[in-house]
């Protein structure tokens, strides 16, 4: 079975109490109730810049442009026990977009301390390589689920190590945890 191709989007700021991550409370689909980042599905025909663009539009009303989307790396979660749920990620951070976040019928966004995620209230994975990401490290990940479908069984990394381009997968140097 081939894992849908999804996109992930951090926005960062900086305030006077450090830098902040936008995530939000999914209120509807896959994930609903937890706090996850910005984005979705990448359809036919588009790239996974342009998916990441539209996702952010629609989920929480602003506009990043391309060229301020930065490549974080990517995520492959495998869900042994549910393999329709597997997912292949690309993710983006953002500095800079237009307009204010808001909230969709999809999405309540929220504004959290880039030190201090709501890991309790974040799919599992997430503590394990999103601090990484949000702080310069490039990278491949690969998350295998537990039969819960909930919690961490296993994960690899490789970096990224010729000028932000991911290696091909053959290349890949695939280390235990991070």
């Amino acid at each position: 079975m081939t894992a849908a191709h999804v996109t992930l989007c951090f926005l960062l700021r900086e305030v006077d109490a450090g830098r902040e991550v936008l995530l939000g409370r999914k209120r509807t689909g896959f994930g609903k109730g937890k706090v996850v980042g910005v984005g979705g599905h990448v359809e036919e025909g588009e790239t996974a810049v342009e998916a990441v663009c539209r996702e952010v539009r629609e989920e929480v009303y602003v506009d990043v442009d391309p060229e301020d989307l930065v490549a974080a790396g990517t995520v492959d979660f495998v869900f042994p026990a549910k393999p329709e749920w597997n997912m292949f990620t690309t993710v983006f951070l953002a500095e800079s977009w237009v307009g204010e976040p808001s909230e969709s019928d999809e999405i309540t966004p929220q504004w959290y301390p880039a030190e201090d995620l709501p890991v309790a209230h974040m799919w599992a994975d997430a503590e394990h390589w999103l601090p990484a990401m949000m702080n310069g490290r490039r990278m491949d990940v690969r998350v295998v689920l537990a039969d819960d479908n909930e919690n961490v069984a296993e994960v690899f990394h490789s970096d990224w190590t010729d000028d932000g381009a991911t290696a091909r997968a053959s290349a890949r140097n695939w280390m235990p945890g991070l």
